[in-house]
């Protein structure tokens, strides 16, 4: 399966610490056994899932969308704000 990244997620990526990315690789792996474990949204979001997830003490959200041969890797980040800078993405 193939894995791809929006620019906004790789931004996000980089900011990151190694211990971070590595916990961070761990979740996309568990992603990529199973896609669905996320949960999809709703509305005009439809298509879209979001795996929750810590990395030490606070939670991350990572969007995502996939097919049956790809897994697009849109957004990560804590909840401040998130669903509203998903919509600006999407438009």
């Amino acid at each position: 399966m193939k894995i791809y990244q929006s620019r906004i997620f790789a931004k996000k990526v980089k900011k990151l610490t190694k211990a971070q990315k590595a916990s961070l690789d761990e979740e996309i792996k568990i992603i990529v056994r199973d896609p669905e474990i996320g949960t999809e949204k709703k509305g005009d979001l439809r298509g879209i899932f979001v795996y929750k997830f810590k990395i030490q003490t606070l939670q991350y959200l990572l969007l995502y969308r996939f097919t049956e041969t790809q897994i697009e890797l849109i957004m990560l980040g804590p909840y401040e704000n998130y669903y509203q800078k998903l919509k600006n993405y999407i438009k």
